[in-house]
């Protein structure tokens, strides 16, 4: 079991083991404020930066991330004794793909897709808030995350067509 009282411990711990590597978004995750929050972010600028991306593909590795994330984040888990510790952003990045699937390849629908996200993952509406407290393991911290971004990418196309009239 992991002691989550010492920072350096984590940060020990994370560095040296990949599977904890990875569920902590390469790093990112050890941000000590709004782990989340800066994964999510994280995600946006590499999206930026490669964007556009065909959506095929983005949902394709999203796919794959997804698939893989249950059994990242269920072990890193697992190896912290601590379930969904809020350092896991695995979860995250691959809310914030999949949310961004739908987003225009520009700064201000990157941002509008990022903000759209964060609400919808800190607020957890139904069922997401009842999918999170239901299912444990890799598949209850990675389920809800993809909730939280089908509610966000929705509200991102609807602002994209309506405001922008794409």
């Amino acid at each position: 079991m992991m002691n989550d009282k010492n920072p350096d411990n984590l940060v020990s711990t994370v560095l040296r083991d990949p599977v904890h590597l990875l569920a902590f978004g390469l790093g990112s995750g050890l941000l000590p404020i709004a782990p989340g929050t800066w994964g999510s972010f994280f995600t946006a600028l590499v999206f930026w930066w490669v964007a556009p991306v065909d959506v095929l593909v983005l949902l394709g590795v999203t796919s794959v991330l997804f698939v893989l994330g249950i059994w990242i984040c269920g072990t890193s888990s697992r190896r912290l004794g601590v379930h969904d510790h809020g350092g896991i952003v695995w979860d995250e990045v691959v809310g914030m793909l999949l949310t961004l699937a739908v987003a225009r390849p520009e700064p201000q629908w990157i941002a509008v897709a990022f903000f759209a996200f964060r609400i919808f993952d800190v607020w957890k509406p139904w069922p997401i808030r009842d999918v999170d407290h239901s299912l444990g393991g890799g598949l209850g911290i990675m389920l809800d995350d993809v909730l939280a971004a089908v509610y966000a990418a929705l509200a991102t196309f609807l602002l994209q067509r309506f405001i922008a009239g794409i």
